[in-house]
């Protein structure tokens, strides 16, 4: 069966009734639609799982700087509690015993002045 009006498909010979039979040949632009078509299917099955590769790293670098941030967290109050244990183990400061039990005292950051680096 012939195809619409950019078909260049040939007709051959007639078939056993005498009707027309076609010719199962593609022409140059048939093939090289073809070949376009599955070029551009790869490069987007390529770009879709490059996107899911990324999508996933993007995913654990997020999971894992978390995790470092919880550890950051538990060292710097653990830091914290082992100097207020060590300053009660010498006597003691005022501000330490003056808080409800429970409760520590709050750390101050330091600041760098603004000439100075950090």
């Amino acid at each position: 069966m012939m195809g619409g009006p950019g078909d260049t498909r040939t007709r051959e010979g007639t078939d056993a009734d005498g009707g027309a039979q076609v010719s199962d040949e593609l022409s140059k632009g048939e093939i090289r639609k073809d070949a376009i078509q599955d070029g551009v299917t790869a490069a987007a099955a390529t770009v879709g799982a490059v996107t899911t590769i990324l999508t996933n790293a993007v995913g654990d670098v997020a999971r894992t700087l978390g995790g470092f941030a919880t550890e950051v967290f538990e060292i710097r109050d653990s830091t914290r509690r082992a100097l207020e244990d060590q300053e009660l183990a010498r006597g003691g400061s005022a501000e330490a015993e003056a808080l409800p039990d429970g409760q520590r005292p709050a750390i101050r950051a330091v600041q760098t002045p603004p000439d100075r680096p950090a």
